[in-house]
């Protein structure tokens, strides 16, 4: 008799485990983040209508510098107002320009000379700058490039208390047990077709982790793109599975799963 109760006991607890992991991201199989850098026009012309239209929302990876912000401010204030997430890529978006491969980075923009105190000021500056349109101050931040360090030293440590989490680049999905909060990887999309993206979220879906997708030109403006048809295709699967689906802004998941994990020491 008491080992029957035992065995139920143990099978409850293990159906109840299972249950839990399986809709750990705020009750839903998965997340996935939809990511687009570099303030293109396409982000504003193209990608906005399509997620509101499904009411889903973005975060967009932003350089003050870029003429796709300088000539677009109030259209990015109104995408902020409408939930979308306006994060921080950097005032200057510098990149490692000593490496081959990197001939087009200008002198000027060459990471590979700036001091990491360059890189923290220009960090924070652009913090202030987006505060201006949003009036929000919990900020997250993408490596331009994907480049994390500066002569060796890893120049986002020094500003980490300013950020939130950070993106990185590394085509990898984890479970959010597994988050490193200073660099999470991101699949950079570069003429995939929808039938491929669904996939990556399918697998996501399978693994209960969370999917960070990190795209650029959309139905063109950049020489990494995606082709607009494909990328409608990978938004109306999302809009057709949020039943198991998490589907958020940067800024939400890492929150949240930063908060679990607190729960877990």
């Amino acid at each position: 008799m008491k080992k029957a109760l035992l065995l139920s006991l143990l099978i409850l607890t293990c159906t109840l485990t299972f249950a839990q992991s399986a809709t750990i991201w705020n009750g839903k199989k998965c997340a996935v983040v939809l990511t687009y850098d570099d303030a293109l026009d396409v982000h504003l012309n193209n990608v906005i209508p399509v997620l509101d239209s499904a009411g889903l929302k973005g975060t967009f990876y932003l350089s003050g510098y870029f003429p796709g912000f300088v000539n677009n401010i109030a259209r990015w204030k109104s995408a902020a107002v409408n939930g979308h997430e306006l994060a921080n890529h950097t005032l200057f978006h510098p990149c490692i320009g000593n490496i081959p491969g990197r001939e087009w980075v200008k002198p000027e923009m060459d990471m590979s000379k700036y001091t990491v105190q360059r890189m923290t000021d220009e960090m924070r500056m652009t913090n202030i700058l987006l505060k201006t349109l949003d009036g929000q101050s919990a900020r997250t931040f993408a490596y331009p490039c994907g480049d994390t360090k500066i002569g060796g030293v890893d120049y986002y440590k020094p500003a980490e208390n300013d950020f939130v989490a950070a993106r990185g680049t590394k085509s990898e999905m984890k479970k959010i047990t597994d988050l490193n909060f200073a660099e999470i990887g991101s699949y950079a999309i570069n003429g995939e077709s929808g039938e491929q993206l669904i996939a990556l979220v399918k697998q996501a879906q399978a693994t209960n982790s969370v999917l960070v997708f990190l795209f650029h030109g959309v139905g063109g403006g950049h020489s990494l793109n995606v082709a607009l048809p494909e990328h409608t295709k990978l938004i109306r699967y999302l809009k057709q599975n949020q039943s198991d689906i998490w589907v958020a802004p940067f800024i939400d998941v890492v929150q949240y799963a930063k908060a679990h994990q607190s729960k877990q020491k």
